[in-house]
């Protein structure tokens, strides 16, 4: 399905009903909105993970502008200010009033984005493995950790020049270690829809992936926000998220760090985020 938002015809779907029938009335079921991470990818990676939450929860799934099945757009528009926006906006044209938004990655800093510029917006927020500023060095110290020298350089040369090629190559050889079980599926790979263009226009830290830094701005939240990571995530160490913690109001905060657990918590610890998010979704529904 399609809607318009700020110029954009963004693709979204859907998954469980947001009225539900409970005895003789009918019970209204909280709305999560996910956002994908990437840049450059689709919402397919939240799928068919976070369809066990419909049970208490109606969830919505989204590409951002450029990304996915939504209009590519104007490569000025793929920046963070426009796509917190365009969050906003998709709730606005939905009638969605105080969601719970779960960002992931890429997700993740679209979530700051509109969290610090639409306060008081969300019901809740979830980040999971993100970042409210990068440092690059600590991403390639990790990959060399997890990897040795070859999956450094592979990292250090995509991000430090992005490219077509070299975004390829760090798919190929990088991506698999975001997963500490090595064996993980990596089928989701497969299925997601690709773009190059705005991963190669935002990545890196000569881009706007690297200016950013939300740091500042994140006692601007009001809202019970959950932050989860894997201690040994290589692209958003959790480093990342221990500052995401200090910035944030701590008697809002729930910070969660999965030993054993890379960038991927939904892939290497399913069990236990699925618990963490149930838990925090119906606290925020109480």
């Amino acid at each position: 399905m399609y809607v318009q938002v700020n110029g954009a015809r963004l693709f979204f779907d859907v998954d469980g009903e947001s009225l539900t029938p409970d005895g003789k009335a009918m019970r209204q079921k909280p709305t999560i909105i996910m956002v994908h991470g990437g840049p450059g990818g689709d919402h397919t990676v939240s799928k068919p993970y976070f369809s066990q939450l419909t049970d208490i929860a109606q969830v919505i799934y989204y590409d951002h502008r450029g990304n996915g099945r939504s209009d590519l757009c104007d490569e000025n528009s793929w920046n963070l200010a426009q796509w917190g926006d365009d969050l906003k906006g998709l709730c606005d044209a939905l009638g969605i009033e105080s969601p719970i938004v779960i960002g992931t990655s890429f997700g993740g800093f679209v979530t700051l984005s509109y969290a610090t510029r639409h306060p008081g917006h969300a019901a809740g927020l979830v980040l999971i493995s993100t970042a409210a500023k990068v440092n690059f060095q600590s991403v390639y110290n990790a990959f060399g950790r997890l990897g040795g020298n070859e999956i450094r350089d592979i990292a250090e040369a995509y991000w430090e020049n992005p490219t077509a090629e070299g975004r390829a190559l760090y798919r190929d050889r990088c991506v698999p270690f975001y997963s500490h079980g090595r064996s993980t599926s990596t089928d989701w790979l497969s299925r997601i829809l690709w773009r190059n263009e705005p991963a190669l226009w935002f990545n890196g830290p000569r881009n706007e992936h690297g200016r950013m830094d939300f740091r500042a701005d994140l006692r601007k939240i009001k809202c019970p926000t959950l932050v989860l990571v894997g201690e040994n995530d290589p692209i958003t160490p959790p480093e990342f998220s221990d500052e995401i913690a200090v910035g944030l109001h701590p008697d809002l905060l729930t910070y969660v760090k999965f030993p054993d657990c890379g960038h991927g918590v939904v892939a290497d610890k399913p069990d236990d985020t699925l618990k963490e998010l149930r838990r925090f979704i119906l606290s925020v529904q109480a």
